[in-house]
């Protein structure tokens, strides 16, 4: 009984001790375990919400980001678009200045025509020779030759020249025959210098007169013979710079 009683106490005392000590464990954990938990708490409620804000604020950059790079390819596009503006601005400054030259040649032009124009009246007789023809005939003699030779001469030295050919007869026969006469006197004088001194044929005007215009008595041996005639007369342009307008008309 004595060993029972023994125990008794020390089974008191260590529940004793087991009842402080766990008074002491809920006291330590509501005076420090549970601030330090509500602390946690509201730290990992904090870092949440921080990490909340992170979140947010990331998505910002990225909109951010997007709204750059938009920006940027509208940059883009506006310096294309610009770069492209100068360029035709630069083909139509080019196209203006084309038309302004080619307006510019076509006034002068204009103005030299206006001048040819002006200057038609202003030819002058420069060069005259008669050659004569065989009663009846329209062939050229020997004579004629030389002196259409010598005419040909004077027309290689002129610059912007029209040539007259006029054909003539005598008052012999009917006035049909001598038209018909003096016309083919014409075109053998036309063709000779056409054909053997290169004359342009644009540049000679022909008309046969028969037995109209006489220059001496056709009721003598002589004067018949120097009505059978051709006249060939040279006139020239008076030009105030012929040189130049030569130039000019070979551009």
């Amino acid at each position: 009984m004595r060993f029972a009683t023994g125990i008794f106490p020390v089974a008191v005392v260590a529940l004793a001790v087991t009842i402080s000590s766990g008074c002491a464990t809920k006291k330590f954990v509501r005076t420090t375990v549970s601030p330090i938990e509500q602390r946690v708490g509201e730290l990992d409620k904090k870092t949440a919400e921080h990490g909340n804000s992170i979140e947010e604020l990331e998505r910002g950059v990225s909109r951010a980001d997007e709204h750059a790079m938009t920006a940027d390819a509208k940059a883009a596009a506006a310096a294309t678009e610009a770069a492209r503006a100068n360029e035709q601005a630069s083909l139509a400054g080019k196209s203006a200045t084309d038309a302004r030259s080619l307006a510019e040649r076509g006034l002068g032009r204009a103005d030299q025509a206006h001048q040819k124009i002006e200057n038609i009246d202003n030819y002058k007789l420069v060069f005259e020779e008669n050659v004569l023809f065989n009663f009846g005939k329209s062939e050229l003699t020997d004579e004629a030759r030389s002196k259409l030779d010598q005419a040909a001469g004077k027309v290689a030295s002129t610059k912007h020249f029209v040539i007259e050919v006029q054909g003539f007869t005598d008052k012999t026969g009917p006035d049909s025959n001598n038209l018909e006469l003096s016309r083919r006197r014409a075109a053998a004088v036309v063709r000779y210098l056409t054909l053997e001194h290169k004359i342009p044929l644009y540049r000679v005007h022909t008309l046969g007169f028969g037995s109209e215009s006489p220059i001496a008595d056709n009721k003598t041996r002589d004067g018949r013979k120097q009505n059978r005639r051709v006249e060939i007369k040279l006139y020239a342009a008076e030009y105030g710079d012929s040189a130049q307008l030569a130039s000019n008309d070979k551009q």
